[in-house]
Formats: C-alpha cells, structure tokens, sequence
C-alpha cells in the first residue's frame, strides 16, 4: 500500500533536476489515496482548526514540539510521528504533545461544521407572522408580516416569493391558504392576513400549520424555498401571538430500513397515529349551522309577509358556510349543495336544499329554511344535514353529514339542547361531518 502525504519538512523524496514536482488534487486535498475506495472526509476545515478565543493550553509547546514536521494527512499521524520524531499533527485525530491542543480543536472544529459550514443549514431567510385563534367564532386568523433574506432563486439574484399556509394533518386544497405574489425582492412585505373558519378547540391542539415560502415561475413550476411549522397549541384563545422564525428546508422522508429500526418499542406512538389517521379521514369537512326556534305568536299581534308564515312557530336552520371540505371532483375540488331532512318524514316533505357552488371546498350558502312543528313535536324529531357534490349527468356524491336530535352526542346534542332551551334566540354552532350517519340512511 503507498500513501502520499504532504509534509512541511523535507523528506527522502528525491526529485530529478530538470523536472517539476507534480502534487495531485488528492494530496492538496489531504485525502489518503490507497488500493481501494477513496476515504471522503467531511469538511476541508477540519484539518485546519481554529481555536476559540476563550481556549488556553495548560502546557507551552515545547521547542522540539514546535519544530516537529507537521503533516497533513489524516492517516499520517503514525508516518509523520515516525519520519520526523512525532509532534503537533494537524490532523484531526492527531495524538502527540499537544494532547489538549488536538482535543479542543476537534471540539471547536465539530461544533462550527454543524452550525455553519454545512450546506444542510444555508440560511434560507426569515419570516415574520402573528397567530390569532378567536374561540366566539371559531376563527384562527394569521397575519404574514414580512420575510428578511430569502434565499434567491432568479437568475437575476432575486426571487418572486408568496407564502402558502396549510392545516396538518388534512387535505392539502381544503385547507390550503395562500397570499399574493411580491415581484423582484428577497425582503417582501405582504401584511396580508389569512383567516381559517370552523376551527375548533379540538383542532388547536392537534392540528400543526405549515407555513412556507415559496417563489412564483411563470414558466416553470413554482419553486420552493423554505417552510416552518407551528403546533397551534401554542397559540392561547383571543390573545395574539407574533412569531419571527427562520426557515428551514422541509423534513426529509425516512427510508423504511430506519423506520421500522425507529419504530421499535412505540407502538403506543403507533396506535396514536393511526386513530389520528382514521380521525382524519372519517372527517369530510366542516359545517356552520345557525338553529333558532320560533314560538308562535299570539292572535293579537298584528304580522305581514314572511313572519306571517312563521306565525305557528317552528324550527329555523340557517345553512351559514362549509370549510375544508373532502374534494370528489378530478380537478381537486367539489360543486357542494346542503340538503335538510326533519326525521321522520312520513309525508317526504321536509326536504329543502341550497344552490350549488361551483368549483370549492369552502362555499358560503347564507340560506335559511323553515319547519312548521310544535315544540313537543320536535322534540321526537332528528335534523339530519347532509352535503353533496353536484355531478352533471350522473349521480351526485355523498361528502359528509350530521345529525342533530336528542339521540345525538357531544357537541351536536349540545347544539340541540341549547336551541331548544333558548326558544326566539339563534345559536350558531361548527359541526364536523362523517361519512356515515348514525341510525340513518343516506339518500340522495
């Protein structure tokens, strides 16, 4: 075996007159070259160390020490030792009369190769952005200030960048939110404010949003440049919370050697991802509900129009908005309706249904419908709201629903009670749909 190593000193090479001593890429790079795969080294500066400022040595270098020949091979530390008496090698796992010198050095060398000279942690830029989480109406609303430093991805040294937000875990167009494009700038300005409806208690502890930044091409595909995420329990209720992170590359995928090495010994973490997964994909979005029972009117009272019509009394549903809502469609989003049961129908004729939104996963509908019941009659009945994607030509699909009568639970027979104890006062509640409705049979 031969091994080239660059030494300071002379050695017993001896050069012909005449001809010029060629020193290969190998040997300026300090890589011990030999029979057999080339030994990488991580980086150039590790056998150049520098010391901090606030490091002593217990003992000087003595004379010998310091006239010592130094190599610069990582292997050489026996071979130098041997050709020029031993001494202070520079090689990272140099052992000699600097004992406490070669230490620190691979100390301090290690912490700034983590810190800065990887290219794994290139700065990617800074981002500004403040969280509020309204509990009354179940809001979150986030502000993106600014961002400092991107990183430029133009030819031209600067970038066009936006910022996308998105709800994990979930569907990635249901809850994605984005805001507008700032040409030619790698510290734009957008103060522009992004607001997530139907967000419940529930969701801000279990839900992460994603914020990342990315760099619009007309051309090309948008490129991507950075990415923070923020778990929203951090965020209290009606208080305002300012965040300035710096951003970092998105998390790599484990290979499924290391994941089932990880995996080991958590199945409790285990079973807890996969009631998350299971929870996640029963939900099919959310639904703003406004109930109000009417009670009728005494002969007295003087009524015109449409309070003549609800002079009886009965049960107002007012069919508010939709969020998040699972996408059917190929093109990654639905056309939804809500259709309205009072249950049981024996007559068929309870059904009412809203317009059709075209083409989202987050339509408004603003409508109201009316029932005309005695109290002690709904009692014994059950609301059932179901949401459907409206297909041209063939039959439509079921997205999700919710039921709401005595037989409910959680918070739809909450919803229920407080309606019915709060006879003339509208109580507007987010419900989570299901893909199944209990004790009922979806039907179009």
């Amino acid at each position: 075996m031969k091994s080239f190593t660059l030494a300071l000193s002379l050695s017993p090479m001896t050069v012909r007159k005449g001809k010029r001593l060629a020193i290969s890429i190998q040997e300026h790079m300090a890589i011990d070259v030999c029979p057999g795969p080339i030994r990488p080294i991580r980086q150039i500066s590790a056998y150049f160390p520098r010391l901090s400022p606030t490091s002593s040595f217990s003992e000087p270098l003595s004379p010998n020490q310091a006239a010592a020949p130094t190599s610069l091979s990582p292997g050489g530390a026996g071979q130098g030792g041997a050709a020029g008496g031993g001494g202070g090698l520079l090689s990272p796992a140099a052992a000699g009369g600097g004992g406490s010198l070669s230490a620190m050095s691979s100390m301090d060398t290690s912490i700034e190769i983590d810190s800065c000279d990887s290219d794994d942690n290139t700065s990617l830029g800074t981002l500004e952005f403040d969280l509020l989480y309204e509990k009354a109406t179940s809001s979150l609303h986030c502000t993106v200030l600014r961002a400092k430093g991107l990183k430029p991805m133009d030819f031209n040294g600067l970038a066009d960048p936006y910022v996308k937000l998105h709800l994990l875990p979930g569907a990635c167009k249901a809850n994605k939110l984005k805001t507008k494009i700032v040409r030619n700038t790698l510290n734009p300005v957008w103060n522009e404010t992004l607001t997530y409806c139907g967000i419940t208690e529930e969701d801000m502890y279990r839900k992460t949003l994603r914020v990342s930044v990315c760099d619009e091409d007309k051309l090309t595909h948008n490129e991507f440049i950075g990415e923070s995420r923020v778990a929203l329990r951090r965020v209290k209720p009606d208080q305002t919370k300012h965040f300035n992170i710096c951003l970092e590359h998105p998390p790599p995928l484990p290979s499924p050697t290391a994941m089932s090495t990880a995996l080991r010994g958590i199945s409790c973490y285990l079973r807890e991802w996969e009631t998350e997964q299971q929870r996640s994909l029963e939900e099919r979005g959310r639904l703003l509900l406004c109930l109000q029972y009417l009670p009728p009117v005494s002969e007295d009272e003087d009524v015109k129009g449409e309070a003549k019509e609800r002079a009886r009394g009965g049960l107002c549903v007012g069919v508010k908005r939709c969020a998040h809502l699972a996408a059917m469609d190929v093109n990654g989003y639905s056309d939804p309706y809500v259709k309205t049961y009072l249950k049981p129908d024996v007559q068929k004729k309870s059904k009412h249904k809203t317009a059709v939104i075209k083409k989202t996963l987050n339509p408004e509908f603003n409508e109201e419908f009316f029932y005309e019941i005695s109290f002690s009659e709904l009692a014994t009945k059950t609301l059932e709201v179901t949401v459907w994607d409206y297909d041209l030509g063939r039959s439509n699909d079921f997205i999700g629903g919710v039921s709401l009568g005595c037989h409910s639970q959680g918070e739809t027979l909450q919803h229920w009670i407080d309606c019915l104890k709060n006879k003339g006062k509208k109580v507007e509640r987010w419900h989570t749909l299901t893909n199944e409705l209990p004790g009922s049979s979806v039907q179009e």
